[in-house]
């Protein structure tokens, strides 16, 4: 039956390219959304994130050429708990998961300021679904 097979060819051919054309693109909603609001108990660690660590971070910690997502499960507590963050600013990082190379140490972040930045990732991670 060649015209089964020919009317089979360019179904698939065409009306599956005609199906992808009419599905929006993945992803394509989610661009254009605000992020959620951080709340107001996180908001002194997200502008000290901001002056401190987003340079290499990135923004919400979502990592950069020059540092990883902060916001991965590689930084999730039973992983790399709250002191992991303390020792990172104050002693800096030798490179062992990433290679984006060694962390300086951060001057001028004392241990308050750490404790806010951490809580304000801690938060990120949770609306990711990490924690």
């Amino acid at each position: 039956m060649p015209g089964v097979r020919a009317l089979l060819r360019w179904t698939m051919t065409w009306g599956l390219s005609g199906l992808l054309l009419a599905v929006p693109d993945i992803g394509e909603g989610m661009a254009k959304q605000d992020p959620v609001r951080v709340p107001a108990e996180f908001q002194k660690g997200e502008v000290k994130f901001n002056a401190n660590c987003a340079r290499c971070h990135g923004e919400r910690a979502s990592g950069t050429t020059q540092g990883p997502p902060l916001v991965h499960k590689i930084y999730e507590p039973n992983h790399h708990g709250d002191l992991a963050f303390q020792r990172a600013a104050a002693s800096g990082v030798r490179a062992h998961h990433w290679g984006f190379g060694d962390m300086p140490r951060i001057e001028g972040v004392t241990p308050e300021d750490v404790t806010e930045i951490t809580r304000y990732i801690r938060w990120l991670q949770r609306q990711a679904g990490i924690m």
